[in-house]
């Protein structure tokens, strides 16, 4: 089969999406597709591990890239860029099949074409990452994405979601009417991933103890509870009734901090803004616990690595990637909201007692590599196969 992935990054780009695009690209590679991606954060070609990688970086000062400096209108200057490449590629070599992420739409301007199949891969929603209370501008913005977002997946031959919970939350944003063949498929990590945190020890110094948060300073992410549970704790710390400890942000710049961050807070914090994946092999392998608060995850990679490495994770019970894949099997307590008073009793024990971070290391490791590359290429596959299908039968129609 010969397929084509739209990716907005790609390794060694170092982001969430990035990395699943390379799991997704890489696994079906390894079950035999032809695997061609078409991304936007480079320019020219490549052949990177089985898989043929094309960069459709928009140069400075063309028209795309002015068009997509304009506030709405912009959104659509990259399904335009991906519009044009994956259809002049498939002129020459025909896919069957694409697939893009519903974040952002990438590939809003690829819908409806009978003889080139589009499956939808649903990521978080962009309104679930935005700010409600935004500028005027804003808003059109987001409504612009949000209508994009809705063109491509109700347009789709097929859909994808990373968990059941996922799905439906994606079926519910986008008024879904159940139509299109889907399927459950959860994300695999990179095997360099997997071999470093195999190879982790934990660690025993007790301080300062140093905790770990991967991600970006927004809401969805909890880091607003996040910041005020360390102030919290910062402040029982200074009194003598916590052991030290350090919270190290990875995809966070120190500029990203407010302005008005306690003292008592700050002191307890390391920015580190976006690092390798080397740094942040690292990163987990010091790491005590890692804190991971979110609100909502369309899966949680997070979650995925952090277990993968046998740290303990605190979560948030109100994600349903956390409930799964951190309280169900034990890997971690789980605040009850996300707020810093809830975070903060989460964290307290852990911060005390090495007992039970030993005990909750190991029931992480007990429940890490759920997913493979060889169960996200198979299923995957299978489910372009019925992708197909119910397009042709809809032409026949």
């Amino acid at each position: 089969m010969r397929t084509a992935l739209l990716a907005w990054d790609y390794p060694p780009s170092p982001s969430g999406l990035s990395t699943a695009a390379r799991e997704i690209a890489e696994s079906l590679a390894e079950a035999g597709a032809e695997v061609t991606v078409f991304t936007l954060d480079r320019t020219g070609h490549a052949r990177v591990d089985g898989v043929t990688i094309m960069g459709l970086a928009l140069p400075p000062g063309s028209p795309l890239a002015c068009l997509r400096l304009w506030g709405s209108a912009g959104h659509l200057a990259a399904p335009l860029a991906f519009r044009y490449a994956v259809r002049s590629a498939h002129a020459t070599a025909p896919f069957d099949v694409i697939e893009a992420t519903n974040w952002y739409a990438p590939a809003a301007l690829l819908t409806g074409h009978r003889d080139l199949p589009l499956v939808t891969r649903s990521s978080t929603p962009a309104a679930f990452t935005r700010d409600p209370a935004g500028s005027v501008r804003n808003r059109l913005d987001g409504w612009t994405a949000d209508r994009l977002e809705r063109r491509q997946v109700r347009g789709s031959a097929g859909l994808i979601a990373n968990t059941a919970a996922h799905g439906e939350v994606v079926a519910r944003a986008y008024g879904l009417g159940g139509r299109q063949p889907a399927a459950v498929i959860g994300l695999s990590l990179p095997p360099e991933v997997a071999a470093a945190a195999r190879g982790a020890p934990y660690p025993e110094t007790a301080e300062p103890l140093r905790l770990l948060f991967v991600g970006r300073a927004e809401a969805r992410k909890g880091f607003d509870a996040l910041l005020a549970a360390v102030a919290i704790l910062g402040a029982e710390q200074a009194r003598g009734s916590l052991p030290p400890f350090v919270l190290e942000l990875v995809g966070v710049p120190p500029d990203d901090l407010p302005a008005d961050l306690p003292q008592v807070a700050r002191r307890h914090i390391r920015a580190r803004g976006r690092i390798d994946g080397q740094a942040l092999s690292a990163a987990y392998a010091a790491a005590h616990a890692v804190l991971a608060p979110s609100r909502y995850e369309s899966f949680g990679l997070v979650y995925q690595e952090a277990l993968a490495y046998g740290r303990p994770v605190v979560a948030c019970a109100e994600d349903a990637s956390a409930r799964a894949f951190v309280g169900a099997p034990g890997a971690g307590p789980l605040a009850s909201t996300a707020t810093g008073p809830a975070l903060a009793e989460a964290l307290r024990p852990l911060l005390i007692d090495p007992d039970l971070r030993r005990a909750y290391r190991a029931r992480a490791l007990a429940a890490a590599g759920r997913f493979d590359r060889a169960s996200l290429g198979r299923e995957t596959l299978a489910l372009y196969e019925r992708a197909i299908a119910a397009a042709r039968m809809r032409q026949s129609a």
